[in-house]
């Protein structure tokens, strides 16, 4: 079925049902046709993120890909942005807090150790600010995210196509993949796992807020001391 071509206003639930069957590529080909620019890829450089990162720079060589950089990520991870951004040759954009880690410490306390209100906002202050500053800056119509339904509960609903709050598009090329779809992408490709991925780790964020995946947990219980999943970059 051909996929229509939007020049106002967009009616996600159309898109999304008529993008449903359609390949990762395709979902990437048609926003990148369709959905109002600038576009930009964010990545958290975890466990799976080089599916994507392939992906959609293989369509869109160009394409701005924002690291919200909190000061706490992992060495792995931070050695794992320089390999992947040399190997895929990424236009890599930075976002930083407004706070370094030792400012913020010192005016707020180690955020992550005060419960879900702490952990809320230090989440606010260190990614979601940041990502926000960026996507004004650089004003941004479109924005692609890794997601997938299979990654936790509060992910089974989402489309592949969303509007935010303020207007913006969000999609998400591999929203129905399961982690079999992801292994085999990088074995065809011959594409990295994170580092931390032979240690048990399932997801990676923050240094402090990310455990490897022990007997019995959910993947969704190993960040933010199982209090939540999201850091709010995707609510």
């Amino acid at each position: 079925m051909a996929l229509p071509a939007y020049q106002h206003e967009i009616d996600t639930a159309q898109a999304s049902a008529l993008l449903e069957s359609q390949s990762a590529e395709a979902r990437v080909e048609w926003a990148l046709a369709n959905l109002p620019g600038s576009f930009l890829l964010s990545s958290s450089f975890g466990i799976q993120s080089a599916v994507l990162l392939h992906l959609a720079t293989r369509i869109e060589p160009e394409l701005p890909v924002v690291l919200v950089d909190t000061g706490y990520l992992f060495p792995e991870t931070y050695r794992f942005v320089d390999a992947l951004t040399e190997r895929l040759n990424l236009n890599l954009k930075v976002a930083k807090p407004a706070l370094s880690p030792g400012h913020l410490e010192a005016r707020h306390g180690k955020l992550w150790e005060q419960g879900l209100a702490g952990l809320t906002r230090y989440n606010h202050l260190m990614k979601v600010a940041p990502m926000e500053r960026t996507l004004e800056e650089r004003q941004i119509g479109t924005w692609f995210a890794g997601l997938r339904r299979q990654q936790s509960g509060s992910r089974e609903q989402r489309p592949v196509v969303e509007q935010r709050h303020d207007g913006r598009y969000k999609v998400y090329p591999l929203i129905d993949w399961h982690s079999r779809d992801v292994h085999r992408y990088l074995t065809e490709h011959d594409l990295p796992y994170h580092p931390l991925w032979e240690k048990g780790y399932m997801t990676v964020g923050d240094w402090h807020t990310s455990q490897p995946l022990q007997p019995g947990m959910k993947e969704e219980e190993s960040r933010f001391f199982g209090l939540q999943r999201e850091c709010g970059l995707h609510l």
